[in-house]
């Protein structure tokens, strides 16, 4: 990549933006919203942007879910600004990710933030969100919106869609609230272009990204993952998902009905540090089902399985029900050592994924299935998986409780087919 000299009062050099960085970099939006496809230079962008600031006197402060995201931010930075660190005309603080001018507030930091508490104690001119899909909304309204008030500062959100398969990571309560922002600021955009302002890119955008790159990080993507990463689209329900948006929301009711029985289903991570464990409480009535709560949480065994009982207690349920053949008799095992009251039945899968999930989608299509409230993070994995992927744990926590319920009925295949 090649290099440009900007010179001030210091020798700095910072990478030459490509066509698309400069769009966002050098907008006079006060809030700006990037949405750019996996490695398609977003983060190279911003640290440039940031740099920018800085050498304008402005205070920067770029945020981050974790230390491993801040690294390509971070490297940017350092190495642009390493002659002044050299000549000691700027100081560097590595393990805390600032460089300052003494004496001064004029300081450009980086940070690790998921939520408004991790974001809190600091302040800004210039406020950097990346990997923005990955944070809690409250990050912004409750600390960075007053924060941005309070010094007349400007915004950056920096995003890629996430797909069901980084979503697992995400502390967003609603998975779908940076699109929401993004079109937001794309309305607002067209009637306030001094101060809004939204802009797109793909992957293939990228000029320094090699194809061979390219094909590496796509390569084992599905159809819709490959839309969301590296298009950088923002989906929130795929043609051949078993459920859409208006049939869940159709079907949606706010009150719960006196129920004949209660279930807790619990579909188990693969690992502590991966994917959450589905944790789904249902409820029958007259051939109805009703999905009463989602408890889905990350962590060891024992925090799941704490999780699962706390559910069974909250709800009256029956009993809990796992797959024997997904890790039951370790969940039999783990619950039983927490509280032996608590009764769990294991159940064997002899159908695949798909075969045992359709039915339950002809339900919710039958005007028979129904969520109680909202439940954002379950609608999203309802909507956005199709068969032959891999199935997130909310979803296939739901199947096997609502196949528990045994809600009967016929299916008139004909209309089935008519509906969709």
């Amino acid at each position: 990549m090649s290099v440009v000299s900007r010179r001030t009062e210091y020798n700095v050099f910072l990478p030459m933006p490509t066509k698309k960085q400069s769009d966002f970099i050098y907008s006079p939006a006060k809030r700006k919203i990037v949405k750019a496809g996996r490695r398609g230079g977003k983060t190279v962008g911003v640290g440039i942007l940031g740099v920018e600031d800085f050498l304008d006197k402005k205070r920067v402060l770029y945020a981050a879910p974790t230390a491993e995201q801040i690294g390509r931010f971070w490297a940017t930075v350092t190495r642009a600004l390493q002659e002044p660190i050299k000549d000691k005309r700027l100081y560097k603080n590595e393990s805390e990710h600032y460089i300052e001018v003494p004496g001064t507030e004029n300081r450009i930091k980086a940070k690790t933030a998921w939520n408004a508490d991790s974001l809190r104690g600091d302040y800004a001119d210039t406020l950097i969100l990346d990997e923005w899909q990955l944070m809690n909304e409250d990050a912004w309204g409750l600390v960075g919106a007053p924060m941005m008030l309070d010094t007349n500062g400007d915004t950056v959100f920096i995003y890629t869609p996430p797909s069901l398969r980084t979503r697992s990571v995400s502390k967003a309560n609603d998975p779908q609230h940076a699109a929401k922002l993004f079109k937001k600021i794309s309305e607002l955009e067209k009637t306030n272009p001094g101060r809004y302002a939204a802009f797109h890119f793909t992957s293939m955008d990228n000029p320094h990204l090699s194809r061979t790159a390219l094909s590496e990080i796509s390569g084992d993507m599905s159809a819709i993952a490959y839309r969301m990463e590296v298009l950088a689209e923002d989906v929130d329900e795929v043609p051949g998902a078993l459920w859409n948006r208006d049939t869940l929301e159709s079907t949606r009711v706010h009150e719960i009905p006196e129920l004949e029985k209660i279930v807790v289903a619990v579909d188990p991570s693969a690992s502590s540090t991966g994917d959450e464990a589905g944790i789904i409480t249902v409820g029958k009535k007259d051939k109805h089902g009703y999905v009463l709560a989602d408890n889905s949480v990350q962590g060891t065994p024992e925090v799941w399985a704490k999780a699962a009982i706390t559910a069974f207690y909250l709800n009256h349920a029956m009993y809990i029900v796992a797959e024997k053949n997904n890790g039951g008799e370790m969940i039999q095992s783990v619950i039983g050592q927490v509280d032996k009251q608590v009764v769990v039945k294991l159940v064997h899968a002899s159908k695949s994924k798909a075969t045992r999930a359709e039915p339950v989608s002809i339900i919710f299509e039958q005007g028979r299935g129904h969520l109680v409230g909202e439940y954002l993070k379950l609608e999203d994995e309802l909507c956005l998986w199709t068969p032959g992927d891999k199935s997130p744990n909310r979803l296939d926590a739901m199947v096997w409780g609502f196949t528990e319920l045994d809600l009967g009925g016929s299916i008139d295949w004909e209309a089935v087919v008519g509906m969709r």
